[in-house]
């Protein structure tokens, strides 16, 4: 985009963000869950699967592709077999990098307010990621294009309820070699929140930590001492990590960037059809990976990511918001919290339309999530199709649905201005509370207002057109878009993030490695 389009763009956009009736809540930035979370297991059963993935590691091991990875693993202690790329673990060796593994640290936004804490009980909460469709009512499912990743990058930057970006939908019209160029640059003047960069490669990887360097306006040692970025590392489940992945553990390692280690195991397909292989398997695989990252670097962030669910044993297709979805995202958190690591997990759905069923899934999904202390909740909105489409009118709905869980968070005041004893002997026996002082001086900000939900009445519903919630859904996020206004970014920077993007397009970009 040329810089006088990009300067009209962004007048135009300050002109509809002035026009527009949206009121934003800061208290949404930082959320913090007041409850403890939800055991599923007993300690014994927590170690027994601890100790058997501990048994897997060490007895049977984890095919690990990529030799540079083998001989950084052997050259900590680990057992290795080049013929086979096997590599087995002591466990005196996973204890001592889990040792080094931080609980909690900082994922810097661009902006010093964008910045959050990920541990504790602080939720970090992420948009949908990676599905190669996009649709929405207008449109209909279509190809993921840049025109729509760079839509839902901006409708992350609109609700304060979502901490960071992601990679909201693959821009299939964007080559792979210039794909990760666009989608940098996409973060880095749409939003001020952490970005996401893929693990496909060590080129894309230097071209990525070099945009985000250029992005926050740092040298390379200060890029380097805090996590400004993050990427999602699945494993190849059952028990392999593949090259790029490998590469990407050590890359991210190195630069003291963010890696989420997710196996992908799915009880009856990747992973064995019982919830407790399942889980073992889980834990086993994302150890080995964590192990990889504190032998790159010790103390270098890392998170305890978990997506085990079930199958659909009739068709072989991926279930979500299932009961065993529940139950292991609230076992996963025991597993991550037993050996002292942040834990992710994700609120999706296998629906394929935005209806009921994609919002009783998303929400059995993020009660398992929330209630098991999820720190990184990802596929937090947009998610459709088992994780093939992101959703412009799913997205809307499930911002609602997290809104309303922050304002859950959000502490219940008792004392006795909150009381109203006098309110109370002041209203007569089958009285109301409309006009009373105590209610006038409250009724603006005394409870949540809703972005999606109709509390109108059947007659005033009929007669604003009947339209459910999918469609105001679709509305919202028009609005949302005309209201965009892209945040603060120096001209120099902006300026040497187009020179950059212009001079690696020109020199054949870096295709993803394999």
């Amino acid at each position: 985009m040329e810089r006088g389009d990009r300067e009209r763009g962004r007048r135009r956009r300050r002109q509809a963000a002035d026009a527009a009736p949206v009121r934003r809540s800061l208290r949404y930035r930082s959320l913090t869950s007041p409850f403890a979370p939800v055991e599923v297991l007993s300690a014994d059963e927590v170690g027994h699967i601890h100790e058997s993935a501990l048994a897997l590691l060490r007895e049977h091991g984890i095919r690990v592709l990529l030799p540079e990875a083998r001989t950084m693993l052997r050259d900590a202690g680990a057992l290795v077999d080049d013929e086979t790329q096997l590599v087995r673990f002591e466990s005196g060796m996973v204890a001592e990098t889990l040792a080094s593994a931080p609980t909690s640290f900082e994922l810097l936004g661009r902006s010093p307010e964008r910045t959050v804490t990920v541990g504790g009980r602080h939720l970090v909460t992420v948009p949908v990621s990676s599905p190669p469709a996009v649709s929405d009512l207008d449109g209909g499912k279509r190809d993921g294009n840049l025109a729509d990743f760079r839509d839902l990058v901006r409708l992350t930057q609109r609700f304060d309820v979502l901490h960071v970006t992601g990679p909201c939908v693959e821009p299939q019209d964007v080559p792979l070699p210039f794909r990760h160029l666009q989608s940098c640059l996409a973060y880095l003047t749409l939003t001020d929140k952490a970005p996401y960069l893929y693990a496909r490669g060590r080129a894309q990887v230097a071209d990525g930590f070099e945009m985000f360097r250029i992005g926050y306006g740092v040298d390379r040692d200060e890029f380097a001492s805090a996590a400004r970025c993050y990427t999602v590392i699945n494993s190849n489940s059952p028990r392999q990590l593949d090259i790029p992945m490998c590469m990407g553990l050590i890359d991210f390692a190195a630069a003291g960037q963010l890696s989420v280690i997710t196996p992908f195991t799915l009880a009856g397909a990747m992973a064995p059809v019982t919830l407790a292989g399942a889980l073992t398997l889980q834990h086993a695989e994302a150890l080995a990976g964590v192990a990889l990252t504190q032998v790159v670097r010790p103390g270098a962030p890392v998170v305890y990511g978990a997506f085990t669910s079930n199958v659909d044993m009739k068709s072989g297709a991926p279930a979500f918001g299932t009961p065993e979805y529940f139950k292991a995202a609230l076992a996963s958190g025991q597993l991550a919290r037993h050996v002292g690591l942040p834990y992710r997990s994700s609120a999706p759905t296998a629906s394929n339309a935005v209806d009921a069923q994609a919002m009783y899934e998303t929400m059995t999904s993020l009660f398992g999530a929330v209630l098991g202390g999820c720190n990184v909740l990802i596929h937090a909105a947009g998610w459709l199709e088992g994780g093939l489409t992101a959703s412009k009118e799913k997205f809307i709905l499930d911002v609602e649905v997290l809104q309303m869980l922050a304002e859950v968070f959000q502490p219940l005041v008792v004392d006795d201005a909150e009381i109203g004893l006098d309110a109370i002997a002041a209203t007569p026996p089958g009285g109301h509370f409309f006009g009373g002082a105590h209610t006038l001086e409250r009724y603006r900000t005394a409870f949540y207002e809703p972005l999606v939900s109709d509390w109108s009445n059947f007659g005033q519903w009929t007669e604003a057109g009947a339209r459910d919630a999918t469609h105001r859904a679709n509305e919202i996020w028009k609005r949302e878009l005309a209201a965009f206004e892209e945040p603060p970014l120096d001209d120099a920077i902006a300026a040497e993030l187009d020179e950059f993007v212009a001079r690696r397009t020109a020199e054949g970009g870096a295709p993803p490695e394999s």
